[in-house]
């Protein structure tokens, strides 16, 4: 099982960290998950095993308490995780995003507030962009931000917000005239605010609403929601790094991270759509002989495995940019469209070779089946990822004429 998906390069530590993730998703999620996600009850006895393995702290700096890892080691310990249950690396994802934008782009003054406590998993992140009829066009928020002596009023609705629930601290995009005179191009009118809010569902600080969960046919146990705010207030040193007018580009860095994330969960998921695909054709017999020997499977299988390591690749090279510093949109959009789309096809494949009893609940592949769409979507669909894709190419190979 271990042939597939190698990752040349790697230290010591992250070769540690990442065998005692594994270890962790064989014996505390794989045996669970399936009947947790039926139930689409919250794992939280996962989430605190991962509080104690320290994985909410992964990528925070060690000054701050955290384990100062690369976003690779991420990358690979959520591609593990996401092959025990998608679900669950969809809760540590958003925490990370925030904390990303927190470390690349916080004050001082917030980075020291919020980073230890997020290190140690008792502040939970989540981030807010997106809206009912906002899809992939973020230039067209209509939630609004504006200035009331030392506080900021915040109106309007979000959706689609992972761990709303569940997290403490939000990330939220909306637009702030504060500063920008009207005719600004949209993307220089928008801000970050940092929402700290109680767990759970309603009114969960004045002017803040969470209603509830939202019913997906995927993606369960993890909460999504929308979020209303009515006249929030936020006080001015809650704008991420205290500066209205750059919450746009702070949310496309984190995005960046976001979509290297779901790469990597598409890359979990396909792994494990592989394992129970090549196990099951080994098990089940037709015409007198287990179905792996027949050559219409071996090619099957054969597909889905170059498909299992091209997604893996690519996802490597896109957390290596990054780490590197070096701009990394390009890498991540090829990585997220390839590792999404992979994943839905391996996932397919995994589903036709265990035949009727695919569509049954009793087998894994059922619940796989139901979670891949959502990489499909998640952090910008196929058609955004070319365009950024397209118009990337389009710099570095201009034409000069």
């Amino acid at each position: 099982m271990a042939r597939l998906a190698q990752t040349a390069g790697l230290t010591d530590i992250q070769q540690e960290i990442l065998s005692t993730v594994r270890d962790f998703v064989d014996k505390e999620i794989i045996p669970v998950a399936t009947e947790l996600e039926h139930r689409d009850e919250y794992p939280q006895q996962i989430v605190d095993g991962l509080k104690e393995l320290g994985l909410f702290g992964l990528m925070i700096p060690e000054e701050y308490g955290g384990l100062g890892e690369s976003l690779l080691t991420y990358a690979l310990c959520v591609e593990e995780i996401a092959r025990g249950w998608m679900s669950v690396s969809g809760i540590i994802n958003t925490h990370f995003i925030v904390a990303y934008m927190l470390k690349q782009h916080g004050t001082e003054e917030q980075k020291e507030y919020f980073l230890p406590r997020m290190a140690a998993g008792e502040i939970r992140g989540a981030f807010s962009m997106s809206e009912p009829a906002l899809g992939s066009d973020v230039s067209a928020i209509t939630s609004k931000a504006v200035k009331d002596g030392e506080e900021y009023v915040l109106n309007g609705q979000k959706m689609w917000l992972t761990n709303g629930g569940t997290s403490t601290l939000v990330a939220v995009l909306v637009k702030s005239d504060e500063g920008h005179p009207e005719g600004t191009a949209p993307h220089k009118s928008m801000t970050t605010f940092l929402v700290e809010k109680e767990p759970g569902f309603g009114e969960v600080r004045p002017g803040l609403t969470i209603p509830g969960k939202i019913d997906k046919m995927g993606y369960k146990g993890v909460d999504t929601t929308e979020l209303i705010m009515d006249g929030l207030r936020i006080p001015a040193n809650r704008v991420l790094g205290g500066v209205t007018g750059r919450g746009f580009y702070q949310m496309m860095d984190g995005v960046e991270v976001g979509r290297v994330n779901v790469a990597a969960r598409g890359c979990g998921v396909a792994q494990r759509a592989f394992e129970l695909g090549v196990s099951y054709a080994q098990q089940r017999h037709t015409f007198g002989k287990p179905i792996a020997q027949h050559q219409a499977i071996q090619f099957k299988l054969a597909e889905m495995a170059t498909k299992v390591e091209a997604a893996h690749a690519m996802m490597v090279n896109a957390a290596r940019k990054k780490d590197s510093g070096e701009r990394n949109d390009l890498e991540a959009g090829m990585a997220k469209y390839l590792a999404s789309e992979y994943c839905k096809e391996v996932v397919e494949d995994a589903f036709r070779i265990h035949g009727g009893y695919g569509f049954s609940k009793e087998y894994e592949i059922e619940r796989l089946y139901r979670e891949a769409p959502m990489l499909l979507i998640g952090e910008g669909t196929a058609e955004i990822q070319k365009m950024i894709i397209g118009r990337r190419l389009l710099e570095e190979y201009r034409f000069q004429g």
